[in-house]
């Protein structure tokens, strides 16, 4: 598996290259956002993980010039920001996932191992797991092919357990990426919405792929026992 790291940090950058290549991977990196769009756009890699703030480019910029020539390559962006409007724009741009600096490199490798496990998206911006589809160009989502209305929280909780299909996430984890870092840990805003969100999806005896697993999270799956990977 080739890895192509863009980050103008070289401390991190060759952190995270030592790291990744101990573990069997191939690494490449780059320093600033030009050269990373130049080896995005031309190179063979399993995935991309890119620096939001780089010279002469940012990551928005690398993103979009890597997705304009149609390569649909998993990306994880490493950013400092987590409001609402920076995940919507990442999201919006094709990114897989996104970690919040500082972060623990054993929870990078474990998000990598995720997204390349992770069965690829059909038609580049659909999610399907059973007969629920989300579609993250037109943020419509379906089931049985009827439109289910989400609020825009509810829709990114969703599109966050997608991403992550199989795998147990805790509500630490849900804060970090679905809510702002300001919100309340102790609120019970995180069970409401998934609540909500079963209410939503299970109507019309649909089966259950919202799973809770007591004191570690919630997993999406056709069944608890499922690793995610099936349609």
């Amino acid at each position: 598996m080739k890895i192509l790291i863009i980050d103008d940090e070289i401390s991190i950058l060759e952190f995270l290259k030592q790291g990744l290549e101990a573990k069997m991977f191939q690494v490449e990196t780059a320093e600033d956002g030009e050269r990373g769009a130049f080896l995005g756009r031309t190179g063979n890699y399993d995935l991309i993980i890119l620096d939001y703030v780089l010279p002469k480019m940012d990551g928005f910029e690398v993103l979009k010039e890597i997705r304009n020539e149609k390569r649909h390559i998993p990306v994880i962006m490493l950013t400092v920001k987590s409001e609402l409007n920076m995940k919507e724009k990442m999201f919006a741009l094709g990114v897989d996932d996104y970690l919040t600096k500082p972060f623990l490199f054993d929870e990078l490798l474990m998000r990598i191992n995720a997204i390349l496990k992770r069965p690829a998206k059909i038609e580049g911006d659909l999610f399907k797991v059973d007969n629920l589809t989300l579609n993250t160009k037109t943020s419509i989502v379906k089931r049985g092919g009827k439109e289910i209305y989400l609020t825009r929280r509810e829709f990114f909780l969703l599109e966050y357990l997608l991403r992550h299909r199989g795998l147990i996430v805790s509500r630490q984890e849900i804060l970090e990426h679905v809510w702002d870092y300001n919100a309340d840990p102790f609120s019970n805003s995180i069970e409401s919405h998934i609540a909500s969100l079963r209410r939503k999806l299970n109507k019309n005896k649909n089966r259950n792929l919202i799973h809770t697993f007591n004191g570690r999270g919630y997993k999406l799956a056709l069944n608890k026992l499922d690793d995610g990977f099936k349609n």
